[in-house]
């Protein structure tokens, strides 16, 4: 039912934050999120994007209520979702889960977001971006506040 097809990397992107595309051709970002059959995951970091797998998301024998579920457990452990559209509902629990949902006004080529995330990643990311970084990369200092009973 819930098929994730792995590829394999090299490795090299452990701090990676790892992005899904909501797509039909694997080309574009052009499936609504409640639609998609299926999303295509990779990782991004400050040198560049892999792909690391695909979900496939086809739950035609899944309750309705379950659907939205269905997805947002397929796609635990990604960061950052982009879709052509997404419902309230929906998002809320995309968001619970933590992941990030952004939507795309158009079929949008997912080389040129994953180029786009790069420059951005090495630039000056917004702070939503720098958290996800920092949780997975570097020792965040206020933690040590707490340790030391401040």
């Amino acid at each position: 039912m819930n098929t994730k097809i792995s590829i394999e990397g090299n490795g090299a992107m452990d701090s990676a934050l790892r992005v899904a595309f909501a797509t039909k051709d694997m080309e574009e970002v052009n499936a609504h999120f409640g639609g998609a059959k299926e999303f295509v995951v990779y990782n991004v970091t400050k040198e560049g994007y892999e792909v690391s797998e695909v979900i496939k998301t086809d739950n035609a024998d899944v309750e309705d209520d379950d659907k939205t579920d269905f997805r947002v457990r397929a796609l635990k452990g990604v960061n950052i979702m982009y879709c052509e559209s997404i419902g309230g509902t929906a998002a809320a629990k995309v968001i619970r889960a933590g992941i990030h949902p952004m939507k795309v006004s158009e079929s949008t080529l997912i080389e040129d977001i994953l180029k786009n995330l790069v420059q951005m990643i090495n630039g000056n990311p917004p702070p939503w971006v720098k958290q996800i970084i920092q949780m997975k990369t570097e020792h965040d200092v206020r933690q040590d506040r707490w340790a030391e009973g401040e």
